[in-house]
């Protein structure tokens, strides 16, 4: 058959069942004239409701092409609670739900987006590679763990230098406290944080601050409490596993679906919240053999977007896997992401720190691994991983530094000890002070962990309010079994205690207590650096050198940028150690030395010193520089 013979092209309305209703959205979104558009897929019911809940009072919906149903009405209002009832028999919350008051076994309500006042008109995007990047959790950021009092925060911020902050998730999760990886309503704001009114605010005021907000967002699973996605279809496939169970269906039978509802998710925040990024959680999980990857998709409609809004938007992803394809651009085969998080500086850094090489860490070799990561980005680009027992990982040449986002610690890497100690808590002060300049002196994106900046020692620890008895006790006996092995350390604190979480809380009162005062200042004045160095500014990789010394436990780089020539050592050891400066310059000036006594060290270094021997003190960092009229 020659399927270009007119006589064999499908009719024009059997084609209609084939388009998606890309032009709704899904769940309740009101139009210019106050009329509600209702739309729901649920493509294997008979019959779907609406179920106005203080009316009691059912609307039918009409069923439309590819399982969608679908219903405009005047009569449901902002504020409006309801539910769908599926078959007559099953009531249930709005898979794309905006607002869950009542938690997540509540009914929805009707939320009008266009129904806030932003002030942002003039706000632009700061370009990638000027981002000074903060991760936070809104519950244990501020004693009152809402939008609002972060709010209340943003001065503190912008004084740090800080221009980007990162949210962890913010999608509604069963109970009040939880990390935001649980979530089960991705449309959804978490109504104990303030729900979406107090986050259009946030946003809001961030970019009056001038501080733009980065998202992250989850699409690799569901959280296990309130997940009723699979009552309405098959957003789930049993093709594919993930460690959270069943994969999202994103390649297999009715997947369209399943994919527009999460590129649809994805555009809201850009749209509706004028969110500036998102970060993606473990997209290696997100299971896709499609011709065209879900986060290509995302890209590709992003960019649509963009074009038609006028606003400039990050995507972000946080995988295992160095692989490029993710990070480059859609016309070369790529997924098109702006960035990625990149683990193995962080662990490359943690082992250099003297910190316990077990587990994944084992792959990672003190000083030269973290040199090459300096260098090369991955550190495993294509050579053997014994952990992995295979060769792992391509080359990132050509990619700039602003397309990696390096930390010497995170979330994960905190709250996924047993006792979810932080850095604070694990190395001294002077190598604290280390681990901050080796971020900062890099060629890459840096970001920092709430209240690491003023050396915080309160835990960040695993943290759940699942409502479901079963399902918490299963959580704590899981959690018990992770870390059976480390029972001589005590016990794993339960995630489903209040104390747990209140343990988690930044303390705030110790901004003015030394040694967290002299701590944050510090980082104060290395952002600064970071901002006014063209040297330390740049993203350019090629424009720097590494060399390791491995025995001496110590690191050079070198870094240029026009006629600005930077020196920075990082000594690992607990040793004074002796390097040379180069000798292309007669004399180099301190931009800053963390053994300095200014910052509680030991060893005040000479302001300037001409070319020869630097000797650099225990656990330290220092930069120099060519330049006299350096700012500092």
């Amino acid at each position: 058959m020659n399927i270009e013979d007119p006589q064999h092209r499908l009719p024009q309305h059997r084609l209609a069942q084939h388009r998606l209703p890309q032009h709704r959205l899904p769940g309740i979104r009101f139009n210019e004239f106050g009329e509600a558009q209702i739309l729901v897929w649920a493509p294997e019911a008979e019959e779907v409701e609406i179920l106005l809940v203080d009316q009691n009072k059912k609307l039918p919906l009409n069923k439309e092409f590819y399982g969608y149903w679908y219903l405009a009405s005047q009569e449901v209002k902002p504020g409006d609670l309801y539910q769908y009832v599926i078959d007559k028999d099953k009531k249930l919350p709005d898979p794309a739900s905006l607002s869950q008051p009542d938690g997540v076994h509540g009914p929805s309500a009707a939320v009008d987006l266009r129904d806030f006042s932003w002030s942002d008109k003039n706000w632009q995007n700061p370009a990638l590679e000027e981002y000074i990047l903060y991760e936070l959790h809104v519950g244990t950021f501020t004693p009152e763990g809402t939008f609002e009092a972060v709010i209340g925060k943003l001065d503190y911020l912008v004084d740090l230098g800080i221009n980007a902050i990162e949210i962890m998730p913010v999608s509604q999760f069963a109970g009040s406290r939880n990390w935001g990886y649980d979530g089960v309503f991705p449309y959804g704001v978490q109504d104990s944080y303030g729900g979406p009114k107090g986050l259009q605010q946030l946003v809001d005021a961030c970019h009056e601050k001038g501080i733009a907000v980065i998202l992250d967002v989850v699409y690799n699973h569901m959280g296990p409490e309130g997940n009723i996605l699979a009552e309405y279809g098959p957003y789930f496939t049993e093709k594919y596993h993930t460690p959270w169970g069943d994969a999202l269906n994103f390649d297999d039978l009715w997947c369209d679906g399943v994919r527009q509802y999460f590129v649809e998710n994805a555009l809201m925040w850009f749209r509706d919240f004028h969110i500036d990024g998102l970060r993606m959680d473990a997209v290696h999980a997100i299971k896709d053999f499609s011709p065209v990857h879900l986060l290509q998709e995302i890209r590709t409609r992003l960019d649509a977007l963009s074009r038609q809004i006028g606003t400039t938007h990050y995507l972000i992803v946080e995988m295992d896997l160095n692989d490029t394809r993710f990070i480059n651009p859609v016309s070369k085969g790529g997924y098109g992401m702006d960035a990625q998080w990149i683990d193995e500086f962080h662990h490359a850094l943690r082992v250099s720190s003297g910190q316990q090489r077990s587990g994944y860490y084992s792959d990672f070799e003190p000083i030269t691994s973290l040199a090459k990561s300096y260098k090369d980005a991955y550190v495993f680009d294509g050579i053997y991983s014994e952990h992995r027992k295979r060769k792992f990982g391509v080359k990132a040449d050509g990619h700039p530094g602003e397309q990696f986002i390096v930390f010497s610690q995170n979330h994960d890497h905190v709250g996924n000890r047993m006792l979810g100690e932080r850095t604070s808590q694990l190395v001294s002060f002077e190598m604290q002070k280390l681990l901050a300049g080796a971020v900062l002196a890099s060629p890459y994106l840096p970001m920092l962990f709430m209240g690491e900046e003023w050396a915080e020692p309160n835990p960040f620890q695993y943290f759940v309010s699942h409502t479901d008895d079963e399902l918490a006790d299963a959580v704590r006996k899981g959690r018990k079994q992770e870390f059976a092995a480390f029972h001589l350390e005590g016990e794993a604190p339960d995630p489903m205690s209040e104390k747990t979480f209140n343990e988690s809380k930044v303390q705030w009162e110790l901004l003015d207590q030394d040694p967290h005062s002299t701590m944050l200042l510090y980082y104060k004045t290395l952002i600064g650096l970071r901002k006014s160095q063209p040297a330390l500014h740049s993203t350019d990789r090629e424009a720097l050198s590494v060399e390791a010394f491995e025995e001496k436990q110590m690191i050079s780089i070198q870094r240029v940028s026009g006629e600005q020539h930077i020196f920075a050592v990082l000594n690992f050891s607990k040793t004074s150690q002796e390097v040379a400066l180069p000798s292309d310059h007669l004399v180099w000036h301190k931009l800053i030395a963390s053994s300095d006594e200014t910052w509680k060290g030991e060893k005040t270094l000479p302001g300037q010193i001409d070319s020869g021997a630097l000797h650099v003190a225990p656990e330290s960092f220092v930069i120099y520089t060519n330049i006299t009229n350096s700012g500092s």
